[in-house]
């Protein structure tokens, strides 16, 4: 009877201690909005936010801060990594779910937690060594001459580093997917692939959707490796082989330095608020997703 006792008393301490945990991490996710927001509130109130989204006049000595070509540096670095690596992780994620024996399986998930190991500095090295040198030749083999810093090498070193959270999450997803609807697809006299595209991938869509939002999210607020070889120019991209000078790269580069210039702390830190306020939108949607998933599925 006492052991009964004490074991509910650990139950419902050890129920309070989890509460608080979740209490505390999502008051500190809250506090950091607030503080952010507030931050930026001086750069708010001089010029509307309009004005700041869409201007392309960053001059901050002139009191000018215009966040288009940061964003618009953000939005194609970010597409450019999502349309190389989807492709790769889906193909890759099928084969290690559908085709492969499960001691390779195994194998290459140790192989992915590996890479997604990875500090992005070391990334970022490796882009600047491998693949700055790389966009150049092709650049310059196309007519267009560059450095090699440019959107293309940023979207490269992007498109690996996400590549290990989409093929694993992808993964998980189309395991979740009962055998059962394998063997009866296959019962059927479908074929491997047939079995795979009609039923397995219809049956995962909102998973492999979930995984690749959380990819999005994960290349969009990237730093390090990305300002290493995307050229840090503040003006709009045109082509792919053009510098560029993403959201994150600018916050890295400048804040703690020259913040005696009226108004620049307020507008690195509203572009802080901004990358928040995407990566949190994006995460917070793929979460309920795959959280929706897993009720459906037990």
């Amino acid at each position: 009877m006492a052991g009964m006792r004490w074991r509910q008393v650990e139950d419902y301490f050890a129920g309070r201690i989890f509460r608080l945990s979740l209490i505390f991490i999502n008051a500190v996710a809250v506090l950091i909005t607030i503080v952010l927001i507030i931050k930026a509130q001086p750069i708010l109130t001089s010029t509307s936010l309009a004005e700041l989204l869409l201007s392309s006049d960053w001059h901050p000595l002139q009191g000018r801060f215009g966040f288009y070509p940061f964003i618009i540096s953000t939005l194609e670095v970010t597409a450019i990594a999502m349309i190389i690596s989807i492709p790769v992780c889906l193909l890759s994620a099928i084969y290690l779910s559908e085709y492969t024996n499960s001691r390779f399986r195994e194998f290459a998930r140790f192989v992915i937690d590996i890479l997604a190991g990875i500090p992005s500095v070391i990334y970022g090295l490796c882009g600047v060594i491998v693949v700055v040198p790389f966009v150049q030749v092709v650049g310059n083999a196309l007519g267009n001459a560059t450095t090699g810093y440019s959107l293309l090498a940023g979207g490269l070193i992007l498109a690996v580093m996400v590549t290990p959270f989409i093929i694993s999450l992808s993964l998980e997803v189309l395991r979740m997917i009962p055998i059962e609807a394998r063997e009866n697809t296959l019962a059927l006299g479908t074929t491997k692939w047939e079995a795979v595209r009609h039923v397995i991938l219809k049956s995962a869509r909102r998973g492999i959707f979930a995984a690749i939002i959380l990819g999005f999210a994960r290349a969009f607020g990237e730093t390090i490796a990305v300002l290493m070889v995307v050229g840090n120019v503040a003006q709009v991209p045109t082509s792919v082989f053009d510098p560029a000078y993403p959201l994150p790269a600018l916050i890295a580069n400048n804040y703690g330095e020259m913040m005696s210039i009226p108004l620049y702390d307020s507008a690195l830190l509203l572009a802080a608020l901004i990358l928040l306020v995407v990566v949190g939108g994006f995460s917070m949607m793929a979460h309920l997703t795959l959280l929706r998933i897993g009720r459906e599925v037990s």
